[in-house]
């Protein structure tokens, strides 16, 4: 996350871009058409730096950096995913690190979640106990 904070003056001109869906004080959304456009334009050798000041940002505002950064990670996404993936926000979403879902869940399925856990947690214990066994000896 950048360091950089925008006062609501440029705020509001960064709304006025076409190329913006949002932005905030700390974050700038990109259309998805603008950042379909950027990759390609990106792949016929434009730079990246080029790219934003032809859609009219100023890069004393945005930062210098943050083309670079936009496009290739742009780049990525739309080799791995295509247009698809870069119409896809998925800023605030983890990396399903989280507890699972029981919501909606029959419960012949809850059950079988909680067996799993149980099940998980007895090896666990298992595990532990071995280990402060081997710790005595």
């Amino acid at each position: 996350m950048s360091k950089r904070i925008f006062t609501s003056k440029q705020i509001l001109e960064l709304l006025k871009n076409k190329a913006v869906a949002k932005c905030s004080e700390k974050s700038i959304t990109y259309s998805n058409p603008f950042k379909l456009k950027a990759v390609k334009l990106y792949g016929q050798g434009l730079s990246s730096s080029e790219i934003f000041r032809q859609s009219g940002f100023d890069l004393q505002v945005i930062g210098k950096k943050i083309p670079i950064e936009c496009l290739k990670r742009w780049n990525r996404k739309y080799k791995a995913t295509g247009t698809t993936g870069l119409s896809i926000e998925t800023r605030g979403r983890g990396r399903g690190g989280s507890r699972p879902k029981t919501k909606g869940l029959t419960d012949a399925n809850k059950i079988k979640s909680l067996e799993m856990e149980v099940a998980y947690l007895k090896a666990e214990n298992d595990f532990l106990a071995k280990l402060r066994a081997d710790k005595k000896r």
